[in-house]
């Protein structure tokens, strides 16, 4: 029974973890917000966090397989949160020392933490649940949670910043501290919680290369390199076009209060909530390719209403958003393109796991070594996110930005489509 008790204990704080890495990962976006206005960063340095945090992701992504193998889960979690700690404390720092470079220290450290935790929870919760039914169940369960906390690191952001033109990296304080606090206590728990580890194999530098080899891998790999910039892209940019200033001289946006703006944002991560919760119900019953190509399909078409119906002359449509403070609904009017890019979170919550699938699809030896590939391949967000920017202040316009992400979702379908059929087998 006490076994069966610390076995729960470690699935819960993982499914914390879960949740977290989403709630980090999504405090770059609104702290942009507070960087463009405590540093006069331009938008393009604005994103820097995000850049640090996803970059980290390339530097990381197979030596984080390679601590497992060496370590095991348990400890690299450990390690882990010990460095997410050091992250935090360096952003919160950042604000009291006025220093930009401290505050990008501390998201490339961060995104160290989170490419690690990304390396650790899949797995660790498959193995927790007995790996089949349960533990693919346990997955969803955590990528639910990581949904929710996307939705609650925008809301709480927005109401924390406020005024946009008055944001400092101070008021982004109660979600620092909140991060901080659920890191400690999870190290605390995975520390005193027995876990039984799999057997790990030494990592094969050979197997890198020969993960390569196959077609279908390699595309897929650039379709996820390529992916985070619809999933991050879209809400990244909707935060800085509804508060931006209407009458700034480039990049000019709605001029929306922060908190208001917060609250729209959150929807978009409250529909990938849903559209994870209906994919993991339709996914035993639909294919992986006919789930992504219909879904990139209709992220294409949302996005390209979305740029052409997003200025403040375009007709208007209510969203609803919750007040936490207050415990009620409110309802913002938005331009319908707006809303349309809220949609496209529906497109991206099957994205991720669909293509996964589609990309190791009978790799045999090299499969462990392909989700390695797969976290590094994630650094592509602060790749995209940089682009989308610079397409922004070279066009001077962030809706025209968009067909960044319109480009993107154009190789995803592609890849669907035909890059992802296996012309070549590994032998088992």
């Amino acid at each position: 029974m006490a076994k069966q008790s610390k076995q729960w204990a470690a699935i819960i704080i993982m499914i914390a973890l879960f949740g977290m890495i989403a709630f980090v990962t999504n405090l770059c976006s609104p702290m942009a917000v507070i960087v463009k206005n405590q540093f006069g960063a331009s938008d393009t340095l604005a994103q820097i966090g995000n850049y640090g945090n996803f970059i980290a992701y390339l530097v990381m992504g197979i030596p984080s397989g390679m601590l497992i193998a060496k370590y095991g889960y348990k400890k690299t979690a450990l390690i882990a949160l010990i460095v997410g700690i050091i992250g935090i404390l360096l952003e919160y720092l950042s604000g009291s020392m006025g220093s930009f470079l401290v505050y990008l220290i501390g998201a490339f450290v961060s995104g160290f933490c989170m490419c690690m935790l990304n390396t650790v929870v899949n797995p660790m919760l498959n193995n927790l649940g007995g790996g089949g039914k349960t533990g693919n169940q346990l997955i969803q369960i955590g990528g639910s949670c990581n949904s929710a906390c996307a939705v609650a690191v925008y809301i709480i952001m927005g109401a924390l910043i406020g005024d946009a033109a008055k944001a400092r990296i101070e008021d982004a304080t109660p979600a620092l501290m909140i991060a901080l606090a659920i890191f400690i206590l999870a190290f605390i728990i995975i520390m005193f919680t027995k876990i039984e580890e799999p057997e790990q194999a030494p990592v094969d530098m050979a197997l890198v290369k020969g993960a390569f080899k196959f077609r279908h891998f390699t595309l897929g790999a650039l379709a996820i390199f390529l992916y985070m910039s619809v999933e991050v892209g879209t809400p990244t940019y909707m935060l800085s076009y509804l508060t931006a200033s209407p009458e700034a001289p480039t990049l000019s946006g709605l001029g929306m209060d922060g908190s208001i703006a917060g609250l729209i944002c959150a929807v978009y991560w409250l529909m990938m909530f849903v559209g994870r919760m209906v994919g993991s119900v339709i996914g035993a019953k639909v294919s992986s390719r006919a789930m992504v190509s219909t879904a990139a399909a209709i992220a294409i078409l949302l996005l390209l209403f979305g740029i052409f119906n997003s200025s403040a002359d375009a007709a208007m449509v209510t969203v609803p958003g919750i007040d936490w403070g207050n415990l009620n609904v409110v309802w913002a009017q938005v331009p319908v393109g707006i809303f349309a890019f809220l949609l496209v979170g529906l497109c991206t919550s099957v994205m991720w796991g669909s293509i996964f699938n589609m990309a190791v699809e009978k790799l045999g030896k090299y499969t462990a070594v392909a989700a390695g590939i797969f976290m590094t391949m994630v650094f592509g967000c602060a790749v995209m996110v940089f682009v989308q920017a610079q397409v922004g202040e070279l066009l001077g316009s962030y809706t025209l930005a968009y067909f960044i992400p319109v480009l993107c979702a154009g190789y995803i379908l592609f890849y669907a489509l035909i890059g992802s059929r296996v012309s070549k087998t590994a032998e088992e």
